[in-house]
This record gives C-alpha cells, sequence and structure tokens, in this order.
C-alpha cells in the first residue's frame, strides 16, 4: 500500500545523500582531506564544531552532512521494517544500513592512513553505491511502482536489454574506479580516458537499445534518456576538468574554482549516470522477457 509520507522521506534521503557526495568532492576538489586530522573524533572533540575555515569547513562539514544521512538511514531502516510489508524491502533497507555504516569507517579509514588512494577510491565507490540505492527505495515507494500491473514483453535482441543493463552498470563501475583512482593520485590519466572511450560507447548502445526496442515502455524510455543525457553532460565536465586541472592549473599553488567547478560537478553526475543505469536495469527486468528461444536454451544448458 503506498505511504505518501515514507515516499517523500525516501525522496528526502536521495537528495541529501547527492547532497553528500557533492560534499565529498568538495573536500578532494580543495586538498582539504586532513584539514580534520583525526577521526572519528575532529581536533579531539565529539560534539564541538571546530572553526569553519580554510579546509576545516569543507571536510568537518562533509562529516556533519555525513552524520546526518547515517541518522536518515536508521529511521529509514526503522521505519521500513515496521511499515513495509515487502520483505525484500526490508531487508535492502538494512543492508543500506550496513553500507553506510562501512562508508563511514572507510571515510575515516582515509584520515587514519593519510589519504591511500585505494582506500579513498573503495570510499568513492561505496557512496555512490548508496546513492543509487537510496533512489531504488525513492522508486520502490512511488505510487507508480506499486499501482502498476506490468505486462512484460519478450525481448528478441541478439543482447537482451537485461544483459546490456547489468554490462552498463559493469563499466560504469570500472570507470568509476579508474576515474577515483587518478582523482587521489593513485592511477595515470590514460587508463581513465580508455575507460571513458568504453563506457560512452557502451552506454550509447544501451541507450539506443532501450529506446529503439522499447520506447513505448515509460519507465525504460525515462531512464534511458536520462542516460543519454548524463552521459552528453559527463564528457563536458570531464573535458573541463581535464583542461582547468591536467592543463591550465598543473602549476597552481591552490585549487582554482574552474577546477572545483569542473572535478565536484564530473563527480556529482557521475554518481547520477550510476544511479540511472541502475534504475534501467531494474525496469528491463520489470518489464521484459527473455526471448523464449533463449528461455529453452538455457533450459537445455541447465540439463546437459
Amino acid at each position: 500500500m503506498y505511504n505518501a509520507h515514507y515516499h517523500r522521506f525516501t525522496i528526502f534521503l536521495t537528495a541529501c545523500t547527492f547532497l553528500l557526495i557533492v560534499a565529498g568532492a568538495l573536500v578532494t576538489s580543495n586538498d582539504a582531506g586532513l584539514a580534520v586530522p583525526d577521526w572519528p573524533t575532529s581536533f579531539g572533540n565529539w560534539v564541538k564544531i571546530p572553526p569553519m575555515v580554510g579546509g576545516v569547513k569543507y571536510e568537518h562539514g562533509h562529516r556533519m552532512v555525513a552524520q546526518f544521512v547515517g541518522f536518515l538511514t536508521i529511521v529509514l531502516a526503522v521505519w521500513t521494517q515496521r511499515a513495509e510489508t515487502r520483505a525484500w524491502m526490508r531487508k535492502l533497507a538494512w543492508a543500506m544500513l550496513g553500507l553506510v555504516m562501512v562508508q563511514g569507517v572507510l571515510g575515516g579509514l582515509t584520515v587514519l592512513m593519510l589519504l591511500p588512494w585505494w582506500v579513498s577510491t573503495l570510499h568513492a565507490m561505496a557512496a555512490q553505491t548508496f546513492f543509487s540505492l537510496t533512489m531504488l527505495m525513492a522508486v520502490f515507494a512511488s505510487r507508480r511502482w506499486l499501482d502498476a500491473e506490468p505486462s512484460p514483453v519478450e525481448d528478441g535482441g541478439s543482447v537482451s536489454l537485461r544483459v546490456l543493463s547489468m554490462a552498463g552498470i559493469a563499466v560504469v563501475y570500472v570507470q568509476l574506479f579508474l576515474g577515483a583512482g587518478f582523482r587521489h593520485q593513485g592511477m595515470h590519466f590514460l587508463p581513465h580516458v580508455i575507460g571513458a572511450v568504453a563506457a560512452t560507447g557502451l552506454l550509447i548502445r544501451l541507450s539506443v537499445r532501450a529506446l529503439s526496442g522499447f520506447g513505448t515502455i515509460r519507465p525504460i524510455k525515462a531512464a534511458a534518456s536520462s542516460i543519454l543525457g548524463l552521459l552528453f553532460l559527463q564528457i563536458l565536465l570531464g573535458f573541463g576538468a581535464y583542461l582547468t586541472r591536467v592543463e591550465w592549473g598543473r602549476d597552481a599553488v591552490q585549487p582554482q574554482l574552474s577546477m572545483v567547478l569542473t572535478t565536484v560537478g564530473h563527480v556529482a553526475v557521475g554518481a547520477l549516470l550510476l544511479a540511472h543505469c541502475f534504475l534501467l536495469a531494474v525496469q528491463a527486468y520489470r518489464h521484459t522477457l527473455p526471448a523464449r528461444g533463449d528461455s529453452v536454451r538455457a533450459e537445455k544448458a541447465a540439463a546437459a
């Protein structure tokens, strides 16, 4: 049954999580990762807010938003347990609580271990995964999802939309890893560029396949169209980040405004892109079915 208050809460959590990703990107873009040198305290205090100056305003501000998102996730898990009849939704809510706890620990380790690139990269990937799950929770709690009675259509393509959508998620994760590795100075730039080309090609194919084959199904059309738009914007921001940070700002004493804006925008749009890939995959599994020939072949392979 649709619960308007619960649905609005999931939307609010999604918005706050997106704000958290932006806040985290501001920390890295302003080289403020160690502005607060201790964790879980801040300058030895659990509650007292330090002077919000210099890099401290980014690092401690990020921690404050993270704590608020953590609190909201606890509320979500408890509320879902009490109000949601779908068992898988209750499990998803608890899984999200576990993920946000892991995310907090990874964030602390980045400080305690003095910003190792691989921990910072895992921190970034976990953050974007959590954001994707909050968006899915908001969709699953919506009236449109609950009231709809989908009639799945057969997918007769050589590669099903289901398979392509999962490949799209995978390639974005790889690109996220390569990008975060470069951003945190653990990798060279070239792998990120090669990954960008591969991701662009696959996501274009995925979107065109979805729009040409299932354009009459509104949820699939909306997700695929969003992926195309976000992909174009992401390419522009990536190019802008390269120019401002690698070419024009390589000798900058401190991060310039243009560097911060392009890199933060690149991270934020990347998070939206991953979330919409998850959304398209969910809609593909809800609204499409494998071709009958594929099912028969799968049954024969299983029997063999």
